[in-house]
């Protein structure tokens, strides 16, 4: 946890160097606080995916009662090198991701 601060705050003052932040296999990828919804996020070789997060929107949804109403959403979009993780994979991933992101509980239990 302490490793991760001090990269944190070495990275707001534009001050990591490249051994800091190469060398992983997954990234993120958010250009939701720029407010853009969706986007294609590009593989960093040697990483074999890369998660793109967009804006949260209010959208309209039809509840169980049928009646159209405005809730919260968020699209999540995963590209991956199929030499490396198998697209299956990647999509019960992103399944996995959407219970937990829906059912915030489910990481203490």
């Amino acid at each position: 946890a302490r490793e991760s601060r001090e990269l944190a705050a070495k990275a707001r003052e534009r001050k990591l160097t490249p051994e800091q932040y190469t060398g992983s296999t997954f990234s993120v990828s958010n250009l939701g606080m720029m407010q853009i919804d969706q986007f294609t996020a590009i593989i960093n070789p040697p990483e074999v995916g890369i998660l793109a997060i967009g804006a949260i929107e209010d959208r309209p949804v039809k509840n169980a009662a049928g009646a159209v109403e405005f809730r919260k959403r968020l699209r999540v979009t995963m590209s991956c090198d199929h030499r490396v993780v198998d697209g299956a994979v990647g999509a019960r991933f992103l399944q996995t991701l959407r219970r937990m992101i829906e059912n915030p509980l489910m990481l203490v239990y």
